[in-house]
């Protein structure tokens, strides 16, 4: 028991970074990032699509696919740890 509880704060405390980022400063780089450019169309679709066809090979397109997807990907794992905080799942970072 004593293990499994110290696995379970070291896990929070690691994401307690994640917790002190207001939640608009996370909408607002994944939108940016996430459209960013507005034309002819966003990189982060352009790179999904590229991954779907199997095109994505290039050393720069992936970089590309994880620079602009991280602060959605961010993004939906602090919206995961606010509804758990909410629902009574958990308290973490808390």
């Amino acid at each position: 028991m004593l293990a499994w509880t110290s696995h379970m704060f070291a896990r929070t405390l690691r994401m307690n970074w994640l917790d002190r980022i207001p939640l608009y400063v996370l909408v607002l780089l994944a939108l940016a990032l996430g459209l960013a450019p507005f034309v002819p169309e966003p990189h982060l679709w352009q790179k999904l699509k590229m991954l779907a066809a199997g095109t994505l090979s290039r050393p720069i397109d992936v970089f590309d696919l994880f620079y602009h997807a991280a602060p959605l990907i961010l993004l939906v794992i602090r919206l995961a740890r606010v509804a758990r905080r909410t629902s009574g799942g958990g308290s973490p970072g808390r």
